[in-house]
């Protein structure tokens, strides 16, 4: 029996790999493998709207039915021991092997981990997939004061959510502000003060020390200053780091993810990599990045397909776009903001909906959209095209872009 593709990674780029193999019209096996015994399923609303509701179920990428009807082969609950490129073999933990003769590995990122005293006690969480936030949800309905370490986009979605349920919130930030890295001060400005309206008590700049327990269990973080912040809950959201082992294993370039060309070939011409755990060249950044989003993922997918089905798309160059439900906001970002140099402001901050243009030596590099998705959806065209309008054009509204991208 002919090999067939393996891909390793059931998340969102896992499973548009199989789907867009078969309408590139890849005939041959199809396998999908997973270590989470699931179907795939959506993990944005993990730490949103699957934490409120108790009853809710996650949502699924697609039924059961339609991998079937796609002729995709599901090993789910199944690990994998090793990958030999020589043999072109995965070897599961069971002794199993399973060949390939292309490999698509999207085994996504693994959450970074405390390393402070403490960081054991029971009562501290994380959120990465069903069952981390299975185990939040029951600890939550039992907590009253909860600190949520790192303040970035997993760990203010849930901040959110904590403070809606009526949970006294403590976020704790080390750098100046909250999604520093990620949006414009403008935004991030705007961020902190519509979450210090929810009641949500926020701490930047502010180191700790180690987390505190009774009885094997957290009680409170101590700050580095000295102060210690009740804390029955404790969820840690302070990045991650692609799940890459195999790979390294493998004897695959990898560094900060594996290392993959412009067309996503990783340095074995017959295994690609994708979405989270891929560190590859951009070309409008200029630079190799490793981007944790689902588009990223999906896209990738949809490139790798036709590269295996040698239709030679080219380099893979899809401008990247990011969204975020910040409690009323919804947060969407376009474009990859490396070094701005100048923001320029369109609508009114203090009105709740606006987006903040970054440019880097007088060229547009990124777009963050805050309840204004017209904005963000014109921003996704501007970057792909390469137009740099104006700040006349910009401020005169979405007509005249959309005039501009149809001349």
């Amino acid at each position: 029996m002919e090999p067939g593709v393996v891909i390793l990674g059931a998340g969102h780029g896992g499973s548009q790999a199989g789907f867009s193999l078969r309408q590139e019209g890849y005939e041959g096996p199809v396998h999908l493998v997973s270590d989470e015994p699931d179907l795939p399923y959506h993990k944005p609303p993990l730490s949103k709207a699957y934490l409120k509701d108790p009853a809710q179920e996650p949502q699924i990428l697609r039924a059961e039915k339609a991998y079937a009807d796609s002729r995709i082969d599901l090993l789910f609950g199944r690990r994998v021991a090793a990958i030999d490129p020589v043999a072109h073999r995965l070897t599961f933990v069971d002794g199993s092997a399973l060949s390939y003769s292309h490999l698509v590995i999207a085994t996504g990122a693994e959450n970074r981990r405390l390393s402070l005293p403490g960081h054991d006690l029971d009562g501290i969480h994380s959120i990465r997939n069903r069952a981390d936030a299975e185990a939040l949800r029951l600890a939550m309905d039992r907590a009253s004061d909860i600190v949520v370490i790192g303040g970035g986009f997993i760990g203010l979605e849930a901040a959110a959510t904590f403070a809606g349920l009526g949970k006294r919130v403590t976020v704790i930030e080390m750098a100046p502000a909250i999604l520093g890295r990620a949006v414009s001060p403008v935004v991030s400005a705007h961020v902190d003060r519509q979450y210090r309206a929810l009641g949500i008590e926020i701490l930047t700049r502010t180191a700790i020390a180690a987390l505190e327990g009774e009885g094997g269990r957290v009680k409170s973080v101590r700050l580095s200053d000295g102060r210690a912040i009740e804390a029955d809950l404790v969820l840690v959201g302070i990045g991650a780091l692609p799940n890459d082992g195999l790979a390294r294993d493998a004897g695959l370039a990898v560094d900060n993810g594996i290392i993959v060309d412009a067309e996503l070939r990783t340095s074995d011409p017959a295994i690609f990599a994708i979405g989270d755990v891929a560190n590859y060249p951009h070309a409008q950044a200029g630079r190799r990045v490793r981007l944790e989003s689902v588009q990223n993922a999906s896209d990738q997918a949809k490139h790798v397909a036709k590269i295996i089905m040698g239709k030679e798309p080219g380099p893979y160059s899809e401008t990247p776009w990011f969204w975020s439900d910040q409690g009323p906001m919804k947060l969407q970002m376009a474009g990859l903001s490396f070094s701005p140099d100048r923001f320029l402001t369109v609508g009114d901050p203090e009105a709740g909906a606006f987006s903040v243009y970054h440019f880097a030596e007088g060229r547009l590099i990124a777009v963050d959209s805050v309840n204004r998705p017209a904005d963000h959806m014109l921003a996704r065209r501007l970057l792909a095209k390469g137009m740099t309008p104006s700040d006349a054009d910009l401020l005169a509204g979405p007509d005249r872009l959309k005039a501009l991208l149809s001349a």
